[in-house]
């Protein structure tokens, strides 16, 4: 570690992180008990957690804009996403659909301010020198979170995505057996930071070894997934399905 690290780290410049705190005990050769406790203490700082009625006090539209300075600082985004296509993927009608509150207790939006600010910060899509992962599962493409006509342009979008240069998009299909469960949708920004988000509000974590399995994670459910043509032409025949139940 740099003496220029340990300063910024000494004046609060930068949070160390647990593989930082793990060098520097090791280093001054600090009692195992007394280690133990500042590496617990290093996993807790590294872990941080932000309720979307926190976010409500000033407008969770801005939010909006945050998720867009961390794909813009970003060059590699993955995306994990069990549930429903991310912002990013959605179409305006399919995002107007998911911002818009239906359950109670859900804290108040200013849908169309989420709207303009989400679907601007989709434009970072056409910048090829970012590199972006998405793994859907089979579920995340078929719930009917819109109105058939809606899900079939969600549907067909996601398709001509899955088309780009700088766009790795792959489904899960139900078909098969896989021995994991996809329990949250996750976000890993290059290697430095994963967000994990819940229905209350979105974790952060910072820990390497988090990290790590986090990627982990990620590459075992793609290893189950279509991709490529295979991926493009299953979301083209979700479009067919949907467009079936319009006629």
């Amino acid at each position: 570690m740099s003496q220029a690290k340990i300063s910024r780290i000494e004046t609060g410049k930068i949070l160390p992180s647990v593989v930082d705190v793990e060098q520097i005990v090791a280093a001054l050769a600090v009692p195992a008990d007394a280690a133990e406790k500042l590496v617990a203490l290093a996993r807790v700082a590294n872990v941080g957690y932000t309720s979307w009625r926190s976010l409500a006090r000033t407008g969770l539209w801005r939010g909006q804009l945050e998720i867009k300075a961390l794909h813009e600082s970003s060059q590699v985004v993955r995306q994990f996403l069990p549930a429903i296509p991310s912002g990013l993927l959605q179409t305006p009608d399919y995002a107007r659909q998911v911002l818009t509150s239906t359950v109670r207790g859900r804290p108040e939006r200013d849908v169309g301010k989420m709207l303009e600010a989400r679907l601007s910060w989709q434009r970072v899509l056409e910048e090829s020198e970012r590199q972006f992962e998405f793994v859907l599962t089979e579920q995340a493409v078929r719930w009917r979170r819109a109105s058939p006509s809606v899900m079939v342009g969600q549907s067909a979008n996601l398709a001509a995505l899955s088309e780009r240069k700088n766009i790795d998009l792959s489904v899960v299909p139900q078909a098969g057996e896989i021995r994991a469960s996809p329990l949250n949708l996750f976000v890993i920004y290059d290697e430095r930071l994963v967000t994990v988000e819940l229905f209350s509000g979105t974790v952060a974590l910072r820990d390497p070894r988090d990290i790590g399995y986090h990627l982990e994670l990620f590459e075992f459910f793609r290893s189950h997934a279509l991709r490529g043509e295979k991926a493009t032409d299953f979301l083209r025949s979700v479009a067919e399905d949907f467009s079936r139940e319009i006629e």
